[in-house]
């Protein structure tokens, strides 16, 4: 999985290893996030090895897919969950912004669904869930580097999906709305009551209920699922 040493992505790491699959902790910078979630990993009984890997460079990407086949024997499922914001509007947003987010958001997830497809495709068998964003399919100001990112996220699921289907691969793309973090938590009051206002639900979502689902279509139950974007996000955008 990559992007899996903090946050959402821990959450993820962590329910995928309670549903018993071993796991790939992958980090960008910090190496200690990824050893914390390897270890608590580790005490479910669950096999956990830590990868570093910089992402900006979407090359890397499929190194790491064929660094982890080489060490833990197998990838049955690929989580791609890296991602940054490099937030402004578009008529101030400097070409290396956007270029950086889309390299990390959404090429370096090509790239890695390109390696380990290669290696499902012997197996007959994989699953390919990508992490979206409501943002995506509804857009957002100040963000059109990111929601372009998450958009190409979305249509390269199902592009993959229809490729793929035949050997025996999913590919489907969750769509998060607003998560609770550190980040939302920092947003003043009246900026959370705004965004709350318009998800039905009244709360923002937990990394959990996130977790819930990858885990869910990493399983065998979600073996006739594919080519979908499933968002979790409380009714604030309905597909």
């Amino acid at each position: 999985m990559t992007g899996s040493s903090r946050g959402l992505g821990r959450a993820m790491a962590l329910s995928l290893a309670r549903a018993g699959f071993g796991v790939a902790v992958h980090y960008g910078r910090n190496q200690a996030d990824a050893e914390q979630v390897a270890g608590e990993i580790r005490a479910l009984g669950v096999p956990a090895q830590v990868f570093g890997a910089d992402l900006s460079d979407p090359a890397n990407a499929g190194t790491l897919v064929e660094a982890v086949i080489r060490e833990m024997g197998r990838l049955d499922v690929l989580v791609n969950n890296a991602g940054i914001t490099r937030d402004t509007l578009a008529i101030r947003m400097k070409d290396d912004d956007w270029n950086a987010v889309l390299d990390t958001n959404l090429t370096s997830a090509f790239t890695a669904s390109r390696a380990a497809i290669k290696h499902m495709m012997r197996a007959r068998s994989g699953r390919i869930i990508n992490i979206a964003s409501v943002v995506g399919l509804m857009g957002n100001p100040g963000q059109a580097n990111y929601v372009a990112s998450k958009a190409g996220l979305i249509g390269l699921t199902k592009a993959l999906a229809k490729e793929y289907g035949a050997r025996g691969i999913t590919v489907n793309a969750v769509a998060p709305g607003f998560i609770s973090s550190d980040m939302t938590g920092a947003l003043p009051e009246d900026v959370q009551q705004a965004y709350l206002s318009g998800i039905p639900l009244g709360r923002f979502g937990d990394p959990e209920d996130v977790a819930a689902l990858v885990t869910f279509l990493a399983s065998g139950a979600a073996g006739y699922i594919t080519g979908q974007v499933i968002g979790v996000d409380g009714g604030l955008y309905p597909h």
